[in-house]
């Protein structure tokens, strides 16, 4: 069997032609492949001077991509440090997304349990638990549960 050694240089670049990564990410990945430490340092110091690898991006993409599922900013933040992001670089990344919070939680509510609010404090105690795994505070959840008076 003639198997030639890819570089992991060029093995970074297709994982990151896929999508963004982070940094702990990519170097996980890179492990994984069996690259040594000394590789994998020098690949992702060349990647961050060429601005292939930013985890200042990957966060920004990163928050957008979770405020479509929607998510709330304490289940993004929980994922970024996750992802090995550090938690200024999240926050500030959450902060920079200019979500509404409050009608993400709302939307998420209707679409999940219908629009009509209920008294049943069992439903509510459901609906409540769901957006609070979600990552949505309390004040998010008590407007998206609250009876709404449009006319």
């Amino acid at each position: 069997m003639n198997e030639q050694k890819i570089s992991p240089f060029d093995q970074a670049l297709s994982i990151l032609s896929h999508r963004e990564h982070s940094t702990k990410e990519l170097v996980t990945k890179l492990k994984n492949k069996g690259h040594s430490e000394d590789d994998i340092d020098a690949t992702i110091e060349r990647l961050e001077e060429i601005n292939y690898l930013n985890d200042e991006r990957f966060a920004e993409m990163f928050v957008r991509s979770r405020l479509s599922k929607p998510l709330g900013a304490s289940r993004i933040h929980q994922e970024l440090i996750q992802k090995g992001i550090n938690s200024e670089l999240a926050k500030t990344a959450i902060a920079d997304a200019d979500a509404d919070w409050f009608e993400l939680a709302k939307q998420l509510k209707e679409r999940k349990f219908g629009e009509e609010s209920t008294t049943d404090f069992k439903e509510k105690a459901k609906q409540t638990r769901y957006l609070l795994y979600r990552g949505f505070d309390f004040e998010q959840i008590k407007y998206a549960l609250s009876v709404q008076d449009d006319n």
